[in-house]
């Protein structure tokens, strides 16, 4: 295949490339992609039940309207019945006047729906636990208990006009002739506008989840959901594996925050939908830079370097080797260019370094110097990052160039 055949590939553009075998015929004929993927964002409510944080009225207001500057289409902006500011907040946001539509999450009781209502929300997360382990243990409820409040709560909600999704959460563990049952009849007696396949502690193989979802497909006529937590490092691949299998909308939170290891992340999400799958999601991927580190700074949950897409190191080299590409061929060297996600390239100085990289960065700098002075530096970056066991500040490097360069000049 030529380039210029590759360049109207759907795996090669100016912003990315990545493997054709996404695209395979075989592959895709597997599929049950929806026409495009709706994000369901539930940092205000999921993510602030990550351990320790603790997200203010205004906090949540100012991230609703960055998800709602990024195109993100549904805002699950908290649980009403947690405290008075919660309500507060969902309040607040809802008079915000975003293009989002803003939900509400509650336990199938209809007090915590009543206070949905009041805060103005225009959807409704109703959840009931499902798995076998919560009901004996956690609740002891029967299964005919989860079922009646299940009808009832979702009974009601629609009756006062709310989009519903009903949620039986830790689904991904229940009996399963019991979560057939569960959701079959609540889709059929309480008609819900769509049922959300939830791993509650991410303990399903993607292609398994995947087969939850197509279950789930023959039991309602109607959308189906997906939420997933990370507890095995699976929540994005089970994420896009459902929505292989037909899945509509993803649940998802910035950074990737959540109970114990997280959510999936909005922002692996939304640029793996796009690149990967093809879909479009609406979601403006230069804003997640910018939406990430806001987060990050109002939750103080701080990310890994090697965070995908918006993670300091996600588009840092420090090989020496071809690092000439970070700039010159991006494409090369990262499955898509950092400006696309709001990032830039960072050339790491320290000890894998080559004399190309000092170049690169008194370049940077617009600084001068020989090959031989530059080769003499390198040779002391590499002492010096091994001695200290990191990378190199700029000041630091900075420090080596004014002694051996700029003081002899």
């Amino acid at each position: 295949m030529s380039d210029e055949e590759m360049e109207r590939a759907p795996w090669w553009s100016d912003e990315w490339f990545v493997s054709p075998y996404n695209f395979d015929p075989d592959l895709r004929a597997q599929m049950t992609l929806p026409p495009r993927l709706v994000l369901h964002d539930a940092t205000l409510r999921d993510g602030e039940q990550t351990p320790g944080v603790v997200l203010r009225r205004a906090d949540k207001v100012q991230i609703a309207k960055l998800l709602d500057d990024s195109g993100v289409e549904r805002i699950e902006a908290g649980m009403p019945a947690v405290s008075d500011e919660d309500y507060a907040a969902i309040s607040d946001i809802v008079q915000a006047g975003l293009s989002a539509k803003i939900y509400a999450f509650a336990r199938a009781m209809i007090a915590d729906v009543e206070l949905c209502i009041k805060s103005g929300a225009q959807g409704i997360v109703i959840e009931v636990p499902s798995g076998h382990l919560r009901l004996k243990h956690q609740y002891h409820w029967t299964e005919a208990d989860v079922i009646g409040r299940a009808l009832e709560a979702v009974s009601f909600a629609k009756q006062q006009g709310l989009d519903v999704v009903f949620f039986p959460f830790d689904g991904a563990r229940a009996s399963r002739p019991f979560y057939e049952e569960l959701v079959g009849r609540v889709w059929t007696e309480a008609h819900p506008d769509s049922v959300c396949v939830v791993d509650t502690v991410g303990g399903t193989l993607p292609g398994a989840l995947a087969n939850m979802v197509r279950r789930v497909r023959t039991i309602v006529d109607g959308p189906v959901e997906v939420h997933t937590h990370n507890d095995f490092g699976m929540g994005v691949a089970s994420t896009l594996q459902a929505v292989m299998a037909g899945a509509e909308v993803a649940h998802v939170c910035v950074n990737g925050l959540g109970e114990r290891t997280g959510n999936a992340a909005l922002e692996e999400v939304a640029v793996a939908a796009r690149i990967l799958l093809g879909l479009e999601t609406g979601i403006d991927l230069s804003r997640m830079k910018e939406l990430s580190t806001v987060v990050e700074q109002l939750t103080g949950v701080t990310l890994p370097k090697n965070k995908p897409v918006v993670g300091e190191g996600a588009f840092a080299r420090e090989i020496g080797l071809g690092i000439e590409l970070v700039q010159t061929q991006q494409r090369t060297v990262f499955p898509f260019i950092p400006n696309l996600v709001g990032m830039t390239p960072k050339v790491v100085i320290g000890k894998k370094s080559g004399v190309r990289s000092i170049a690169m960065k008194l370049d940077e700098w617009r600084l001068e110097a020989t090959e031989e002075q530059m080769r003499d530096i390198l040779v002391e970056v590499k002492q010096l990052a091994i001695d200290l066991g990191r990378p190199l500040a700029d000041d630091e490097l900075r420090e080596m160039y004014d002694r051996r360069v700029a003081a002899r000049v």
